[in-house]
């Protein structure tokens, strides 16, 4: 049997008895809470030992319409706007904070104190380390993976930001402190060591301009019109 604080304000619609809700943790009104666990206790409070989590949990806050599906773990102090939806098995560590209307696919893994924009598209199996910035209408595909260290392990990170309405292609490889410009492409299977300038098209190993997002945009319209 799962485990719901009498600190915590839950108006969704539906709860899992096998939810965990711990702390002031808040849940919108028409949300969808399966088998998951929501404001977990950072690594520092877990070390230090209390008699319950729910002693030490600070909470969440989900907003109304959120889909949380089993198996996803949010840690305490974790931001969700109306509208988002999980995947199963997705863990979002503390501090995050995500926008309206985000799609986050199954097996995702999200970080500390990482910032995503209303209506990115996160989908299955992306690694996003801390303190990445993935800002508005952005797309990363399967398996993405972005890293925030130059020279591991070391503790100087350099994290990397994706601009509103860039798209990360399946398989990518982002590496720590770059930058993906404004409606920017990367190509499957890239990886990207330097900057990517908004609207370009970028491919390969080193990543390197192949084009314009422009061109991209226009052979997608004339594919998903079937021509």
């Amino acid at each position: 049997m799962g485990f719901v604080s009498p600190r915590a304000k839950v108006l969704a619609r539906y709860v899992s008895p096998d939810a965990y809700i711990y702390g002031p943790t808040i849940v919108g009104r028409n949300s969808y809470v399966d088998a998951a666990v929501l404001g977990y206790p950072t690594r520092p409070k877990i070390l230090q030992g209390f008699s319950s989590p729910d002693d030490v949990s600070n909470g969440a806050r989900v907003g109304e319409s959120v889909v949380i599906r089993s198996g996803v773990v949010i840690y305490e102090d974790v931001e969700i706007g109306d509208g988002a939806e999980f995947g199963h098995n997705v863990l979002v560590r503390e501090l995050t904070k995500i926008g309206r209307n985000v799609r986050i696919g199954t097996q995702a893994i999200i970080e500390r104190d990482v910032k995503i924009g209303d209506r990115a598209w996160i989908q299955s199996m992306v690694y996003i380390p801390n303190g990445t910035v993935i800002e508005e209408d952005v797309f990363i595909g399967p398996n993405a993976v972005i890293t925030n260290d130059k020279y591991p392990p070391s503790r100087r990170l350099a994290p990397v930001v994706i601009k509103r309405g860039a798209v990360i292609g399946a398989n990518s490889t982002l590496v720590a402190g770059v930058e993906v410009g404004e409606g920017a492409v990367v190509a499957a299977g890239a990886v990207v060591t330097r900057d990517v300038p908004p609207g370009v098209v970028v491919a390969g190993v080193p990543a390197k301009p192949i084009g314009k997002a422009e061109e991209y945009l226009k052979k997608r319209t004339v594919y998903e019109q079937g021509g």
